[in-house]
């Protein structure tokens, strides 16, 4: 018997068969999280330590600390200040990498002074920018764009110089010059590394949002955390870690979707190129 005349698999057999590609990415998901809880509630357990709760103990705690009050005045607050902060980051960075990275006398120019800004780690202009701006929510907000914006502007400039000569000459030839030129071409060419950008400068848009709060602050997740850690309220403050850590996963899950949305076209183009 040949190939062709062999009888096709049950219905049953392919729709198993359809089904292990999602039980399979399921199990790849939850499986670590998993074993690392399991892990933390053998630790905790065996050591009894005060400091050290277990996974059942921080998640009883957990909606008596979150689901009440504090989401108003700690939780919310925090969420509007890292969004904002990310977004003036992502403009300045966006508009200002464009501009440096379509002039090379520019770029040049400006080269020593963006390097020096660089390498000044965010925290330390934390006590500098509280002189200066005050204890309120403008200085938090400085503090997260002075360190969300360089991954993103240095992207942006790579990605924006890296427009392949070609399709440049191609618009210069077909007169598209302008706005035009710059929404269909530059923006569009320089998309995956402008998106790169803003995945690394939105995970350090977090890390500095915790840290502006826990210098000098009344509310936010930070303070909580530090509240709750000087007052030996240990459960509660890990309470704080773990929605930390969760909004870190919600945040990072819809970027994810944007950036598939955003790169729909580049995503196919590699897909493409990838099956020829």
């Amino acid at each position: 018997m040949s190939v062709s005349d062999a009888p096709a698999p049950p219905r049953t057999a392919r729709k198993a068969r359809t089904g292990a590609g999602p039980l399979l990415r399921v199990l790849q998901v939850l499986l670590l999280p998993v074993l690392l809880i399991l892990g933390w509630w053998a630790g905790s357990a065996s050591s009894g330590s005060f400091y050290m709760p277990t996974p059942a103990v921080i998640a009883g705690t957990f909606g008596d600390v979150w689901f009440g009050e504090r989401i108003l005045t700690d939780a919310l607050p925090s969420i509007g200040r890292l969004l904002s902060g990310f977004a003036l980051g992502a403009a300045i960075g966006v508009g200002l990498g464009v501009v440096l990275g379509l002039s090379a006398p520019l770029r040049a120019f400006s080269e020593p002074v963006l390097e020096f800004f660089r390498a000044i780690p965010p925290p330390v202009l934390v006590p500098l920018l509280m002189l200066l701006i005050g204890v309120n929510t403008p200085m938090k907000l400085a503090v997260i764009v002075s360190g969300c914006v360089w991954p993103i502007l240095l992207n942006t400039i790579e990605g924006v110089r890296a427009v392949d000569p070609v399709l440049t000459d191609t618009c210069r030839c077909y007169g598209i010059r302008g706005r035009r030129r710059l929404t269909t071409l530059v923006l569009r060419s320089a998309s995956p590394q402008i998106m790169a950008g803003l995945r690394q400068g939105l995970s350090i848009a977090i890390i500095l949002m915790v840290i502006s709060e826990m210098f000098a602050s009344n509310s936010g997740l930070g303070y909580a955390v530090v509240e709750f850690q000087r007052s030996f309220a240990i459960p509660e403050m890990w309470t704080g870690i773990v929605l930390l850590g969760l909004l870190g996963v919600v945040l990072s899950l819809l970027f994810g979707l944007v950036e598939r949305r955003v790169l729909a076209w580049y995503h196919g183009l590699r897909a493409v190129t990838r099956d020829g």
